[in-house]
């Protein structure tokens, strides 16, 4: 699998903002996912993608219904990676901290996985097709895409 990081460039403040709240969406999944984890023993995978659909349906987050179901999905596959690596630390008996899943307050990132964005055909610019309808980048990258 081919995976490229760009940096986005030529865009407007209102176009950056919107990015921003796509981030911050993005971040409160992981930590809704991250705290249903703490309330219900037993937690899995599969419970953590199923809350995502969940919050996507639910009236008192509408704003998560704008992230892309994807999008959502990776951050709760970023959250039980959090989670794993805890259990993982346990088990094997890891001395001090076991890295135990925290909140986080500044995130970054918002991953698209396949949906929610498409590519220019030159591969330039990216526009972003999900409920925040950012708009249209230019991509700067050092390496040949």
């Amino acid at each position: 699998m081919l995976v490229v990081e760009a940096k986005l460039k030529n865009g407007t403040p209102q176009q950056y903002q919107k990015l921003d709240e796509a981030i911050k969406t993005s971040q409160f999944v992981r930590n809704t996912c991250v705290r249903y984890w703490m309330d219900n023993k037993g937690t899995t995978r599969n419970d953590l993608q199923k809350l995502c659909s969940q919050l996507a349906k639910n009236q008192n987050t509408p704003w998560a219904t704008k992230l892309n179901s994807q999008a959502r999905q990776s951050a709760a596959d970023r959250a039980w990676q959090s989670i794993n690596r805890f259990y993982q630390n346990c088990r094997a008996k890891t001395p001090g901290k076991k890295g135990f899943p925290r909140f986080k307050k500044n995130s970054r990132s918002v991953e698209y996985k396949l949906t929610g964005y498409k590519l220019s055909d030159d591969r330039r610019k990216i526009k972003f097709t999900d409920g925040f309808k950012a708009g249209e980048f230019d991509l700067w990258c050092s390496q040949r895409t």
